[in-house]
């Protein structure tokens, strides 16, 4: 024959799960989790209590960035007062942010 047999040099490799080579995989899930998921659930639920606890009187900033105080609330929408006699109806999801008392003095 022309060809002669190649033997691999040294011990074959065991046979199995190597966690040495999932090792990195977690690690970058973890730090995903820690920096990236968690920070965000976090924050949802912040939002959910601040649009959960919203009462006739508080000053909020819309996403659009229309600034007025609620006058009515409903289960689903909100009615602010944006000027004298002027009012919207916007929903609940649509409010970014609750304002502290007396940032509105021109209403």
């Amino acid at each position: 024959m022309f060809i002669t047999p190649a033997f691999a040099s040294g011990s074959a490799a065991p046979a199995g799960f190597d966690l040495m080579g999932f090792l990195p995989m977690i690690v970058i899930f973890v730090l995903f989790w820690f920096l990236m998921v968690r920070p965000q659930q976090k924050r949802m639920k912040e939002t959910q209590k601040m649009l959960s606890e919203l009462q006739k009187g508080d000053e909020v900033v819309t996403q659009g960035g229309i600034v007025g105080r609620v006058s009515k609330v409903s289960e689903q929408f909100l009615t602010l007062e944006i000027a004298d006699n002027v009012e919207i109806h916007v929903q609940r999801a649509a409010v970014s942010a609750k304002l502290e008392k007396g940032t509105l003095k021109s209403l």
